[in-house]
This record gives structure tokens, sequence and C-alpha cells, in this order.
């Protein structure tokens, strides 16, 4: 049988689309996107067109082959960030961090690698190394060495700055894991003023908030941080397993240095880049406009106490999160539940009718 290490809905899925999931109980509303994976909505046709099409020709072909959409889907990564550089790619964000890690410990062989309190980069053993909580992390002490959790305050990187060398800092701009929680502007401004002093290696993780999400190609340019390495997960592939590290203006790996069996999967690249194809200014205006819509209606339900809002990334306060959700379940509402609050990560493509569709039904 299965490792028991998830809680899954006593639910029998039918078939999935848009932000519908039928089932043998009814049809219920997904207001989290497949924990922010199904950015175009479930079976959106485009992709399963995608899906088919290259799959009847070939499923796998092992990295002694190049599919022809991978430097596409690169560029178009790159173009996004508006620098230059190359693409790592693997089989989802956990291991984008790995890549990330291992390129910070090539090319910077002394100093502590920082994270921040509320940081959440994945369960590998690298990247569980640099994920704070600790429910998660302290029952596979010890893991990398030389790695330091600070508050998501200036002063404090400040001084740890000043007293050690950094070799390495990860920023999760919106703390997806820990309610949608966006860092302080200040604390943003000293990365990059000490990035650029110290020199250290700055890694932005984008694999939740990345890709249109924020309203922005990366959470990041909300922020206006110049990043050395983007970490790219969840919605890349379209609804399937794919993974991205893009290394701007260097290139950490030789030849054999890293590698994967299986990234970047053909059918994965083919789904994504239906999906990387829709993100334009006009698309990401509308995630805005959609997520303030959203943001808005949330606000006025009674068992709200607070709303925190980048694009269709919100995370919304509650007193009692499990009768929400539980209440929600009753009105065909699926509620995604994570540091005593709700994130809502619907499809970018949602539209203002589902919008009201589900504020309506959890208006209780």
């Amino acid at each position: 049988m299965e490792a028991k290490i998830y809680s899954p809905y006593d639910l029998t899925v039918e078939k999935a689309e848009g932000i519908r999931i039928h089932t043998d109980k009814g049809i219920f509303l997904d207001t989290f996107a497949g924990i922010g994976v199904m950015n175009l909505g479930h079976s959106y046709p485009e992709v399963v067109e995608a899906i088919v099409s290259k799959v009847r020709k070939y499923a796998h072909l092992s990295n002694y082959f190049l599919d022809p959409e991978v430097p596409v889907m690169a560029q178009t990564l790159l173009n996004f960030s508006g620098g230059q550089g190359c693409v790592y790619f693997s089989n989802s964000g956990t291991e984008a961090t790995e890549a990330a890690l291992k390129a910070i410990k090539k090319c910077r062989k002394k100093g502590k690698i920082v994270s921040f309190k509320g940081n959440f980069h994945g369960r590998t053993t690298g990247a569980l190394s640099i994920t704070h909580s600790e429910k998660i992390r302290l029952p596979f002490e010890p893991l990398l060495p030389d790695t330091v959790f600070l508050p998501l305050d200036e002063n404090a990187l400040r001084k740890f700055a000043s007293e050690n060398t950094i070799s390495g800092l990860f920023l999760e701009c919106i703390q997806g894991n820990s309610g949608v929680l966006p860092i302080p502007h200040d604390l943003a401004q000293t990365v990059m003023e000490l990035h650029k002093e110290k020199g250290f290696i700055l890694v932005t993780d984008e694999i939740q908030a990345g890709l249109g999400r924020t309203g922005n190609y990366f959470s990041y340019q909300g922020y206006g941080l110049e990043p050395d390495i983007i970490t790219i997960g969840k919605s890349i592939g379209g609804g399937l397993p794919l993974g991205a590290t893009i290394f701007l203006n260097f290139a950490p790996f030789d030849m054999g240095d890293h590698g994967s069996t299986f990234a970047p999967n053909p059918i994965a690249v083919s789904a994504g880049m239906v999906f990387l194809s829709k993100i334009t200014s006009v698309f990401l205006e509308e995630v805005r406009r959609k997520g303030k819509y959203l943001s808005e209606g949330l606000s006025k339900l009674k068992w709200v106490t607070e709303v925190r809002e980048r694009g269709l990334m919100i995370g919304a306060g509650t007193e009692n999160p499990d009768m929400v959700k539980k209440r929600a379940f009753e009105e065909k509402v699926l509620l995604n539940v994570t540091s005593g609050g709700i994130r809502f990560l619907p499809p970018l493509n949602i539209t203002f009718q589902e919008i009201d569709d589900i504020l309506s039904r959890i208006d209780f």
C-alpha cells in the first residue's frame, strides 16, 4: 500500500475542468488549483492537446536528445526575467532549489547560507535545510551545515552580515506556506544593498509566487530585486512535474556537474509552453484586477479577519480555519488551510463570474 503521508479528501474524482472537480459526491470548486499548479485550470483544452500531440511522438527520450521546445522554454523564462543566462531543468521545485544550493556550494566555498523564518523551499535534504518549519525539518536534522534562519528584519540581516560571511541568501518574497506573507520592502532594499556590497549569491524562490501568480512575471519584480538565481516549479509544467533554475549572468555547471534522467520531460515542456505563452502584459493586468476583486470580496465576509493579496495569491486570516474549511466543503468549495489561515491560489484565468460563485458559497 502507499505510504500514509497525506490526508486526502473522501472523494473519488471522475474528471476535472477549469475550477470544477467532478466527484462521486458532486461538483466542487477548487480555489487553490492543485496547490498552485493548474494555473490555467484543470484540463485546459490547449494543454490537453499539447500533451496528446507530444506523447504520440514520444514520452521520454533521455538527456541524450534535445526536444526542440526546451531552448524555446529556456529563452521564454529568461525573457520574463529581463536578463541573460542559462536554465537548468529539473522535475520539481525542490529539485530547482537543490540545483541552486549546488551552484552556491561550487561558486562560494566559504560562508553561511541565509534563509528566513517562514521560508519554505522544499522537502529534500538540501532544500529542507533552508526550510524554516520545525515540524517538518527537525525530525531529519542534522542537515546541511552553515545554514541559518533570520527574522524578516533588515536590522537583523545587517547585523548578521557585519559579523559573518554570507555565501548565499534565499528569499521567498511572498511566503506562501506561511499564509501568503509578503516580505517588508525595507528588507528587500537591504538585501539588494548587501548583495552589491558583499557579493553573495541571491536566490529568489518563485516556485509558488512566480509565472504570473502575483500579477508580475516573478514576485521579486515587485520589489526591484536583482537575483542571481531564480527557482521555479509548480505551474511551469502545465500540470505535469517540471522545475527550473534560472542562472542569470553566470553558468555554474560544467558538463556532467549536474543532471537528471527525466528532466526536462518533453510532455511537461509541451504542456508548460502552452501556459507560458499565455503570460502577457495584458494577462498580468487581468490577474491584478481579479486579485483585487477577489480580495475585496473576501474582506466583506464575516469570518475573514485579514486579507493579504498579491495578484491571485491571497491569504485570508480567520479565527477558526478548520471550521471555515468544513463549512465551505458543505457548500462544495475546496479551501486550502495553511499556517492558521486560508490560502487562495485559483487559476489565473478564473472568470469574475467564477469568483462571484466562490464568494457567494463561502458567505456564511
